[in-house]
């Protein structure tokens, strides 16, 4: 399947693993203008409506370098965002609006420092620890074609896919969450 990585149009809908959407590096962008801020306007729809904190583009079928979240009220976005420092650890339970009902116990540094443009076309730089430096963390590697699944050893993924095949035999409201060390 070919993928366009020019276009900013959208569905709105949160593509699910599996989608091959979700596997391809996104495309840098060269240009801040009103196609990006509407698209920055959709992600911000679809993630509240999921709900989430954070959305990057192609999970909603958008192969551009831009992520939007939302953590204590304070709505932002990033574009062509790059981790250029990190630091120390933090396993904490991570969860995926394109792995929906599906937490897992991750590893990842518990600081970053952030580099991109806002939707302002500013040069922006964020240090972050812990929640936030998470959501950095998992919205960037979504830019590179790079889900949870893909972070763990050969056993862990196997266990983690086995037990997300049989999520449709669990009663809705209960998640699955995973033990991986």
């Amino acid at each position: 399947m070919a993928i366009d990585e020019s276009t900013t149009d959208t569905d709105g809908q949160i593509r699910v693993f599996g989608d091959p959407v979700l596997e391809v590096v996104a495309a840098r962008i060269d240009n801040v203008d009103g196609k990006l801020i509407s698209l920055a306007e959709d992600m911000f729809r679809a993630m509240y409506e999921a709900p989430g904190l954070g959305l990057a583009a192609p999970q909603i079928g958008v192969q551009r370098q831009i992520f939007v979240w939302d953590i204590d009220d304070n709505p932002q976005g990033i574009i062509n965002p790059e981790i250029v420092e990190s630091s120390g650890e933090w396993v904490y339970d991570e969860g995926c609006l394109s792995i929906p009902g599906m937490y897992v116990e991750m590893l990842r540094p518990r600081r970053v420092l952030v580099r991109g443009i806002s939707l302002d076309g500013d040069e922006v730089q964020f240090e972050a620890d812990e929640l936030l430096a998470r959501l950095f963390q998992h919205e960037i590697d979504h830019l590179n074609g790079v889900l949870m699944f893909d972070r763990m050893t050969p056993d862990q993924r196997e266990a983690a896919l086995k037990a997300y095949e049989t999520r449709d035999l669990r009663p809705s409201a209960e998640p699955i969450h995973l033990r991986l060390s």
